[in-house]
C-alpha cells in the first residue's frame, strides 16, 4: 500500500515525488553568509526542504560529558555543542532565506526550550532526531503544535519506536525515518527492507535518512522498499569546520544523488534493484538490504543507552535531599557519564528523597531514591 506524507500542502511518496531533505544541521556555523551559501546550494542541487538544528547545549549534554578531539585540539563537548548556539534571529533568517528560494524549512529541537523557540518560527513541520526519540517531553509538546512530527529512529528497537509514537500521538500526523546512527554509517548495516517492516508495524509513511558515504546507493535502494522522505547532509566542502561535514555531501554530489532519485521514483521495486544492482553489484545490493529484522545496527550497538536520554543530576547531592525539577535533566550520556533510567519516569522521580549521596551528571538508578514525600 501507498504511504504518502504532506506537509506545506505537497504531498510525497516514492511513486509520485520523494520528498528530499538536505540536512544543513550547524554546518553554517553561525556565518549568515554560509547559511545563504547552504540554502542556495540545496536548492540548486534539487532538495525540496533544508533542515537545520536549533542547539543548545544545555538541552543536550552535562557540562562533564568528556572531550572531542579536533583538528585545533582537544575541547570539552559540552563547549563545542555550545559553540553552535545562535540567537533565534538567526533561525528567522533562515525561514525568510527558504521562503525566497522556495524551499521548506525544516528544524530539529533538542529541548523544550528549543521546541518553544522553533514552534514561533511556525514550521510546516517538526523533525525529532534519534537521540531524541526517548525524550517523551519534548515529543509531547511538539506533537501538540499541529503540524507533523518526522521522527528518526537510528539507535533504536521496535519498542522504542511504538513509545515515540505514542507520545507523538497528538500530531495530525507523522513520519518515520529509518537511520543508523553512526558517522560515517557502513552501508551494509542499513537492512533498508526494515522501511517495509517500519510501515506495515506502525501504518505511517517511512524514509531514510542517511549517514553513509556513497551518495546515493542507500537513497535509491530505500525507493524500492517504499521510502517517502530521503534526508542526508549537506556541506559546502567536506574539509570545512562544520560537525558533520566529514559524513556531508558537497552541492555537485549532493545534485547528483538527487538526480538518482528523480530517475528512480515511480519504478518497481524490481527495476530499481536491477538499475542499483548493476551500478553496484548484486551482493552489494543484497548486503545493504538486509533482512528486514529491525535491530540495532552493530555500528550502533555500543552506543543504545549512552546516545539516547537519560535522567542526569545536575549538581552533587546529598543522601535525604528532595528532588526537585532543577536537579535533574534529560540528557545524552555519551561516552564517559553513567546512563539513568528513562525520560519517561521524570514526573516520577520529582519530589523523591535520596537514600545516598550522589554526583554531579551521574544518571539517576532507581537505587538511589527511596520514596516521594
Amino acid at each position: 500500500m501507498k504511504k504518502i506524507f504532506t506537509m506545506a500542502g505537497r504531498s510525497f511518496s516514492a511513486q509520485e515525488g520523494v520528498l528530499v531533505i538536505a540536512e544543513a544541521g550547524t554546518g553554517h556555523e553561525g556565518d549568515p553568509d554560509r547559511l545563504e551559501a547552504l540554502v542556495r546550494a540545496a536548492k540548486q542541487a534539487g532538495a525540496d526542504a533544508v533542515k537545520f538544528q536549533m542547539v543548545f547545549a544545555h538541552e543536550i549534554l552535562h557540562p562533564e560529558t568528556g572531550i572531542v578531539h579536533l583538528p585545533g585540539g582537544p575541547v570539552r563537548l559540552f563547549d563545542r555543542f555550545r559553540a553552535l548556539e545562535q540567537n533565534p534571529s538567526f533561525y528567522e533568517t533562515a525561514v525568510r532565506l527558504c521562503r525566497e528560494e522556495g524551499m521548506i524549512f525544516l528544524c530539529s529541537p533538542f529541548g523544550l526550550e528549543s521546541e518553544s523557540l522553533l514552534a514561533a518560527l511556525s514550521p510546516p513541520a517538526i523533525k525529532i532526531a534519534s537521540p531524541e526519540l526517548n525524550h517523551f517531553p519534548l515529543i509531547r509538546k511538539a506533537a501538540s503544535r499541529g503540524v507533523p512530527l518526522i521522527l528518526s529512529t537510528g539507535v533504536s528497537r521496535l519498542g522504542d519506536i511504538e513509545a515515540a509514537l505514542e507520545a507523538a500521538a497528538g500530531a495530525p500526523a507523522a513520519a518515520l525515518l529509518h537511520c543508523v546512527t553512526s558517522y560515517p554509517a557502513p552501508e551494509e548495516d542499513y537492512n533498508l527492507r526494515v522501511i517495509k517492516t517500519l510501515a506495515a508495524a506502525f501504518g505511517v509513511p517511512v524514509g531514510v535518512s542517511d549517514h553513509s558515504a556513497d551518495p546515493a546507493l542507500v537513497p535509491v535502494l530505500a525507493l524500492s522498499q517504499g521510502a517517502c522522505i530521503v534526508e542526508k547532509h549537506i556541506c559546502l566542502s567536506r574539509e570545512g569546520d562544520g560537525l558533520d561535514d566529514p559524513v556531508a555531501l558537497e552541492p555537485d554530489d549532493f545534485g547528483a544523488m538527487v538526480q538518482e532519485i528523480r530517475r528512480a521514483q515511480g519504478l518497481p521495486e524490481d527495476k530499481i534493484l536491477s538499475y542499483i544492482s548493476t551500478a553496484y553489484g548484486p551482493d552489494r545490493v543484497r548486503a545493504c538490504l538486509g533482512t528486514g529484522a529491525k535491530r540495532l545496527a552493530p555500528s550502533e550497538q555500543e552506543n543504545y543507552g549512552r546516545t539516547n536520554r537519560s535522567i542526569h543530576f545536575m549538581s552533587a547531592l546529598p543522601a535525604g535531599h528532595t528532588l526537585s525539577a532543577d536537579d535533574v535533566a534529560i540528557l545524552r550520556t555519551e561516552k564517559i557519564l553513567s546512563p539513568g533510567i528513562g525520560p519517561e519516569y521524570l514526573d516520577t522521580v520529582i519530589g523523591a528523597r535520596l537514600t545516598r549521596a550522589v554526583r554531579d551528571g551521574a544518571g539517576l538508578k532507581w537505587d538511589d531514591l527511596v520514596s516521594r514525600g
